[in-house]
């Protein structure tokens, strides 16, 4: 029996297929997509390195087929039978994602998660799944997977993922560059600098921040006027602007260098 047609959002007629497609169907979806996608992949290397996307599945044919599918339009692809190879594995400095198969249960991909986050590691991920609930996909969103894809999934579906993924790493990489002017300036701070940078944005005055910290009054002037002049802040608003783009928030303190 065939497969039932199904209308995309583009009006053309399309067969859904399992994951992956036989070669046929996927040469013609490289023919489709190689213009479109390779157009993006220019503006998005970094320093002439193209995007990787990294792959981790433990199962061979399907890494080799989403080897083939994703080397077909321009990217670099890293594929590993493991989290654990793939966070031993020397990654390049490059705007990347990764292409994460989870189980039915979701719990090793939940504890990959949390190693990314333990190590620094930022990148957006994109899970794939025979199996899924509810549950399982609000897990894997709220632990930084910004795609949740059910098995099988159409070629199209998954390179927009990979696509939407690699724009998210990006722009992520945009702004760390943009906020790195900003982050050496904070590094200046010494802690007690940064424990009354805090308190100011609070919306302390020097009396209640002297009270606070146990000290002086004029100490406290003495650290808030350098506190201005290392953070290149001529008012308290500016000051607080910039908190905010470094993520400092007024009810924590913050003691990142």
């Amino acid at each position: 029996m065939s497969s039932p047609c199904v209308r995309p959002q583009d009006g053309r007629f399309q067969r859904s297929c399992p994951f992956l497609r036989n070669d046929a169907r996927r040469n013609a979806t490289e023919r489709r997509l190689r213009t479109a996608s390779c157009e993006a992949l220019p503006e998005w290397s970094l320093n002439g390195v193209q995007p990787v996307v990294y792959v981790i599945d433990s199962d061979p044919s399907m890494r080799a087929a989403l080897d083939a599918l994703l080397c077909s339009i321009g990217y670099r692809v890293e594929a590993f039978e493991s989290s654990m190879a793939f966070l031993s594995f020397e990654r390049p400095d490059a705007i990347s994602c990764i292409v994460l198969d989870i189980g039915s249960r979701g719990e090793s991909s939940l504890l990959f998660q949390r190693d990314c986050r333990r190590l620094d590691l930022h990148l957006p991920i994109v899970c794939l799944t025979r199996h899924c609930d509810v549950a399982m996909s609000v897990q894997a969103m709220k632990a930084g997977a910004v795609d949740f894809l059910l098995k099988p999934v159409r070629d199209q579906v998954l390179l927009d993922a990979v696509h939407h993924a690699l724009e998210r790493d990006s722009w992520r990489r945009d702004e760390e560059h943009r906020l790195m002017p900003l982050r050496i300036c904070y590094a200046k701070l010494s802690p007690r600098e940064r424990e009354v940078m805090h308190l100011v944005i609070t919306g302390l005055m020097n009396k209640q921040i002297a009270c606070v910290m146990k000290i002086s009054e004029d100490s406290v002037k003495l650290h808030r006027s350098k506190v201005m002049k290392k953070m290149n802040s001529r008012s308290i608003p500016d000051l607080v602007r910039k908190a905010k783009a470094l993520d400092i928030h007024p009810h924590r303190r913050d003691d990142r260098a």
